[in-house]
């Protein structure tokens, strides 16, 4: 019996989609608020289960004759106002993950980020050899990213049989307009601002695709980044408003700017009582110029990713029905 925490989210309903595919029968861990798709749910190779990944009893019962787990399950905030439930359910939910795994001798690949990576040398790509640094300026996303991971090295360390893989930002079109859907939406509807930074994209259907591909494998003890280009933001967002035909943003956000846009989201967030639509981490990751290699997933198991002009194209046809 495969596991799959994290199942109702974004990447885990792909996971399963594609493990269905496969006639793979699936445990699939969701809370009582989840929404799932009516064809997920029907499914009968999908058992559908109710349990918190921070309650290590009912987790218990939910890893009964279950042989590989597929951990997904994370929370994502630049709110820093969300900093306990970061490290709470990206730190101590993957400890109980890891501890379960161990104890019952059960292969675990987990989904960790580039946000865990370090910085690259000036010139040079991120690769899995590069490890995250603690800096004061940190965003505590990161930092639970970061803290997690090492729950499962320290896994490792005592057995594990472990792969982790660490994806770039994941797009793709049943994200709809949140998560990574939300830039495509702000681009919709007129964005006009683009600053200077640059990350990697990856399509989900090609992380998933990984993932199954990894657990299959017998690569033990190893991280993998899932990324399948580097984009600078003003490229991605200008790809966006080709799908869309919409006008590309054309005006270049300084740091100024952006400290003035964050502080008056926070503001318009003491009134509103909502959370702010753009927080200080946020603006400053923003003009992070981080470029990743594939190089190590691509030799290993001869993975090509699709273009991220493809998965782009794709996903703005399926969002201009929306």
């Amino acid at each position: 019996m495969i596991l799959v925490t994290g199942a109702s989210g974004f990447l885990g309903k792909e996971l399963l989609t594609q493990l269905v595919a496969q006639e793979q029968p699936v445990r699939a861990l969701r809370r009582a608020d989840s929404r799932i798709p009516e064809k997920l749910l029907q499914e009968p190779l999908i058992e559908w289960v109710e349990a918190d990944i921070n309650t290590p009893e009912a987790l218990a019962d939910a890893f009964e004759s279950v042989t590989q787990v597929f951990h997904c399950a994370a929370f994502i905030s630049f709110d820093p106002r969300d900093k306990n439930q970061l490290l709470r359910v990206n730190i101590e939910g993957t400890s109980n993950i890891v501890n379960l795994c161990l104890e019952r001798g059960i292969r675990l690949l987990h989904v960790s980020s580039v946000a865990a990576l370090g910085e690259a040398r000036k010139g040079e790509l991120i690769t899995e050899s590069d490890f995250w640094e603690y800096e004061p300026k940190a965003h505590n996303y990161a930092i639970s990213k970061y803290e997690g991971e090492m729950e499962v090295w320290r896994g490792i360390a005592e057995g594990l049989d472990a792969v982790i893989v660490n994806p770039s930002v994941i797009i793709g079109k049943n994200a709809g307009f949140e998560g990574s859907g939300a830039i495509f939406k702000l681009v919709k509807n007129g964005l006009k601002f683009y600053t200077d930074g640059a990350t990697g994209l990856v399509d989900v259907e090609d992380v998933a695709r990984g993932m199954i591909l990894l657990m299959q494998s017998r690569i033990r003890g190893e991280r993998f980044i899932l990324s399948s280009e580097n984009l600078s933001y003003k490229t991605f967002f200008e790809a966006i408003a080709q799908g869309f035909n919409r006008r590309p943003p054309a005006l270049r956000a300084g740091r100024w700017m952006m400290g003035l846009a964050w502080r008056a989201a926070r503001l318009a967030a003491l009134f509103s009582g909502r959370a702010p639509a753009l927080t200080r981490d946020a603006a400053r990751s923003s003009f992070n110029q981080s470029y990743y290699s594939h190089q190590k997933i691509s030799e290993a198991l001869q993975f090509h990713f699709k273009p991220v002009s493809q998965s782009i194209a794709e996903i703005c046809l399926a969002l201009k029905q929306v």
